[in-house]
């Protein structure tokens, strides 16, 4: 949580406006709430000295960095003085040689000064030295990493042509993963990840990797980083938001403590969640927390109308994004019209976001299912945009939704599994090690969009490249309902075969059981599956081979003390022509 300056001013930061920024998250009392990162994004630099490669800070809009003349100048005494408000310092770079504005913004101020090479100043080629120079000399916490200088600047790029930039042939293609080398990508960062490691062997920092869900970092990110993007940029649009928001809500498994998805930072205070767009705002704000997604303001906060104000202050719905167990929300019922998420909360509650994405009026029947409480037992549901606590129900409560609304309600219930928890209650505790995919496809989920950088001179915009086949909660890989010959399980994992998820179950439970097959939405009829379960490390549990058609088996294994449950299954991944999809149904930890 925190703001970030790109949103408010782009590239025309200046130490003022952020030192403003932060005074005013600490004098209104969001520091208070949680809001603590007050993160530099593009423009802050002048260039690279060429005789060591030092990054020289632009001390006209950063004059404090000014200590040793034009040629050695430091942020450290713009750290210290975030520091001495109780916050948190963030700075920005790019995994290539130069910056996303150098790519896209031409005419931007503040971009990098000086000659070819005195303009590159990502970390390419200096990754070591950066990191070192950002958080051991300079002190900052955090560090957002984009990509642009491994997508934008190959020998077709205008101004590679012209020689303003040397040419960096592109590890990124975004639009066409194919021609995207994901191993390169991931070693660059992983560089980054071990340089932040040996400057802060105590691990308190944050590193937040940009690379917009291409080069399939939904597999990998999460073993690198803290944060990971899972789109391209957000705008002040409404289908721009709906379209980052549908990159990140299909993957709960892939976001747990300590690594989280990022479909990019808020917007609100700008476009259609101004303070004349309440309702969108409000939206916006409630789907960010229930994505257990970074809270980063990227509004001037030093004129912010009070309404606004009181949106991103809620406290209640801020707890439910910073809650401990660290589960991002489920989608229980999914539509482009109406969409239902659920999250468990760390004291057994449920966090509830009734979401309404289109322009008309809805009605929706919540019910206990949706929440996976029993259906005869009373359920109590807490307003927390009001306050106010709604009328007792059992089995299901109507609600009516304005155009582009979301209500988000804390719900206290009787769980329908009473002696335990379904593993799709708890993807912050599931971690897809091995996911099966080898072939990564377009998500064709995702809402596609006029884009404000591209307008309607292209070919628009195609299916992103985020995760479609990756293990999901309560669906397969590919949203369809779980079904093992013929039979629906309403909860669940769905996977692809040769995976391995592991399970933090962290000697809290003493069994695991599920009901286990290939699904019915297979595409690869021939293939034998056989699923086992380790405890530890150790055998405890396999299947019979399981093949398409055949009834589900029921698979248990005692793990009374264990503290890593992995549930593999097994194909015949040689002679595959498609993927075969698996279903773990009805899974569950017992015992709690």
């Amino acid at each position: 949580m925190g703001w970030n300056s790109w949103n408010a001013f782009h590239t025309d930061v200046t130490e003022a406006k952020v030192l403003d920024s932060a005074k005013t998250i600490v004098d209104s009392g969001l520091a208070a709430k949680g809001y603590r990162y007050i993160n530099i994004d593009d423009g802050w630099w002048l260039k690279r000295r060429t005789t060591d490669g030092r990054m020289i800070v632009r001390t006209s809009i950063f004059p404090s960095a000014a200590v040793g003349g034009a040629e050695q100048t430091s942020f450290k005494p713009f750290t210290d003085r975030i520091h001495a408000m109780g916050l948190k310092a963030g700075i920005y770079s790019d995994i290539g040689a130069n910056n996303c504005s150098q790519a896209f913004a031409p005419n931007a101020p503040n971009l990098p000064e000086g000659t070819v090479v005195e303009r590159e100043v990502g970390l390419y080629g200096h990754i070591e030295q950066d990191i070192e120079l950002y958080f051991k000399d300079w002190a900052f916490d955090y560090i957002k990493v984009d990509a642009c200088g491994i997508r934008a600047f190959g020998l077709d790029n205008e101004r590679v042509k012209s020689g303003q930039y040397r040419a960096l042939d592109p590890l990124i293609d975004i639009k066409e993963i194919r021609r995207t080398d994901i191993p390169a990508v991931r070693k660059l960062y992983q560089q980054v990840a071990d340089a932040l490691h040996r400057a802060n062997p105590d691990g308190d920092y944050v590193f937040s990797i940009c690379a917009w869900g291409s080069a399939d970092v939904r597999a990998w990110a999460k073993d690198v980083g803290n944060l990971s993007r899972t789109s391209d940029d957000i705008t002040p649009s409404w289908t721009r938001m709906l379209a980052n928001f549908d990159s990140a809500a299909n993957r709960a498994l892939y976001a747990h403590p300590g690594s989280w998805n990022d479909p990019d930072m808020l917007f609100i205070g700008h476009g259609d969640f101004d303070e004349r767009h309440l309702t969108e705002a409000k939206s916006h704000f409630a789907l960010w927390s229930m994505l257990s997604a970074p809270l980063l303001i990227g509004y001037d906060l030093r004129n912010a109308p009070q309404p606004l104000m009181d949106i991103l202050g809620n406290s209640d719905i801020i707890a439910v994004n910073q809650d401990p167990a660290g589960n991002q929300a489920v989608l229980a019922y999914d539509t482009d019209d109406v969409q239902i998420l659920v999250k468990t909360l760390s004291n057994g509650h449920k966090a509830v976001a009734i979401f309404n994405r289109g322009l008309a009026p809805a009605e929706v029947t919540l019910t206990a299912g949706h929440m996976k409480f029993a259906a005869t037992a009373p359920v109590t549901l807490k307003d927390l945009w009001t306050g106010a606590t709604l009328p007792v129900f059992s089995g299901g409560t109507k609600m009516r939704l304005d155009p582009r609304q979301t209500l988000v309600f804390d719900a206290v219930g009787t769980r329908a599994l009473a002696d335990g928890l379904y593993l799709s209650e708890m993807p912050g505790r599931v971690n897809p090690a091995v996911d099966g995919v080898v072939i990564p496809q377009p998500d064709p989920t995702i809402h596609r969009m006029i884009t404000p950088w591209g307008g309607t001179t292209d070919t628009g915009e195609p299916p992103a490249y985020t995760g479609w086949g990756g293990a999901q909660a309560d669906a397969t890989p590919y949203r369809q309902a779980l079904r093992i010959d013929g039979r629906m399980y309403e909860t669940g994992l769905g996977v692809l075969a040769n995976s391995r998820l592991e399970v933090r179950a962290d000697g809290q439970f003493r069994r695991f059981i599920a009901e286990i097959g290939v699904d019915d939405s297979t595409l690869d009829a021939d293939d034998a599956v056989t699923f086992s379960v380790y405890g530890d490390g150790k055998l405890l549990a396999t299947s019979k081979p399981a093949r398409f058609g055949q009834t589900a088996q029921v698979l248990s294994a005692n793990i009374a003390g264990v503290k890593i449950v992995e549930l593999v299954a097994r194909g015949n991944s040689a002679r595959n022509k498609a993927p075969t999809v698996v279903t773990w149904g009805n899974a569950a930890l017992l015992g709690d």
